[in-house]
């Protein structure tokens, strides 16, 4: 879609929505719904639905019937399908829920057990050890699957160990990765980029529907909030989008066979927010053992360059590139200013997220200092 036809889908999809304000779920149980988010890109749309339904299944039964039946309601949009429909708890409310719960049938304290506990309704049971190991072979196959479409990194740049090195290595104690670890490996970074994509285009919504930053945002945030906090004042919608922008152009280059080396700090920040993303995709699905771990950690040590950006996350390290430490090991600039422009000339910036005027107001001394939350 372009730009004109995105904001129209976002025009008939609130409508809709601004009709309904309860759903009949399954055996005639109400579905109350609270608020919704609407984000449009080219490729299609992301709806947040929040309700509240006495169970998950309920919720996800009622908001799936409910999208359907809006699509079908609108002639410009009833060839759209729902791809994906996937239900999670709100934190604060389940919170809340725990902590007044008392007796006998209160459920249990571990955090992981409780989960569990409230994803089982009144007439549902949890998944058999069967069907939990199904649903992750089946994923297991669908990353390995997707393994080729890294098209810049081969086996090597996640430890698999080729036949020129192995002479090299021999006596070294290290025999590499295995070769199914990096491609799980690989395929878990593609996987990751449509989550992380996906999440970031939803933070940009929330942030947009505010009109606010991350440190005052009172909505829910997927990756912003993950960025270093010193700046979480400024990151507002401008910056969401550059740096939405800085994340479809790495993730493109890894797939398109084009990627050399990280171009900017908002790259390497970018890159991190990907591995976790990967990492936490493997441990969903049960996937993240020993061997594709090392895999991913070998392929963060090769493609970083360095490991400066990590002390962005240090308070005490702030203003560090600019002492005699930081020119003594080269550091290049850190600060917010400088996260979008290139390491030299042979780096690429996407042009949407390269300087703009945030840069040219803090340059020119109006654009205030980092906002020093822990």
């Amino acid at each position: 879609m372009d730009e004109l036809q995105r904001v129209g889908a976002i025009a008939l999809l609130e409508k809709g929505f601004d009709t309904v304000d309860g759903i009949d779920g399954p055996d005639g149980v109400e579905v109350e719904v609270l608020d919704t988010v609407v984000a449009v890109y080219p490729g299609g749309a992301l709806l947040k639905v929040f309700v509240d339904g006495p169970a998950l299944e309920f919720a996800e039964d009622a908001v799936r019937s409910l999208v359907g039946e809006l699509l079908e309601r609108s002639e410009l949009l009833s060839e759209w399908t729902v791809v994906k429909c996937e239900v999670e708890l709100h934190p604060h409310l389940a919170e809340e829920s725990l902590d007044a719960a008392e007796g006998p049938e209160a459920p249990p304290a571990d955090p992981a057990e409780r989960r569990a506990h409230l994803a089982r309704g009144p007439e549902t049971a949890a998944p058999s050890e069967e069907e939990l190991a199904a649903n992750s072979a089946r994923t297991r196959g669908q990353m390995l699957g997707l393994a080729a479409q890294l098209k810049s990194f081969g086996p090597e740049m996640f430890g698999v160990v080729s036949e020129e090195d192995e002479e090299f290595e021999e006596g070294s104690g290290y025999e590499g990765t295995s070769e199914e670890d990096a491609r799980l490996a690989a395929g878990a970074l593609v996987w990751a980029t449509d989550v992380l994509v996906d999440q970031l285009f939803m933070d940009v919504h929330t942030l947009t529907e505010e009109g606010t930053n991350v440190a005052e945002c009172e909505g829910v945030l997927w990756h912003l909030e993950d960025l270093p906090r010193r700046y979480a004042l400024r990151y507002d919608e401008q910056f969401a989008r550059r740096f939405l922008a800085t994340v479809i152009a790495m993730t493109t280059r890894f797939t398109q066979g084009t990627f050399t080396q990280l171009s900017c700090v908002a790259e390497e920040l970018a890159l991190r927010l990907l591995l976790s993303e990967a990492k936490v995709c493997l441990e969903t699905f049960g996937l993240l053992d020993d061997g594709v771990s090392e895999a991913l950690d070998c392929f963060a040590d090769l493609v970083y360059e360095d490991t400066d950006h990590e002390w962005l996350y240090d308070d005490s390290k702030d203003g560090i590139e600019d002492s005699p430490v930081g020119e003594m090991l080269g550091m290049a600039p850190m600060g917010l200013a400088d996260w979008f422009r290139p390491f030299n000339d042979d780096r690429y910036v996407h042009p949407y997220a390269a300087d703009g005027p945030a840069e040219e107001a803090e340059e020119s001394g109006t654009g205030g200092a980092s906002d020093g939350q822990e």
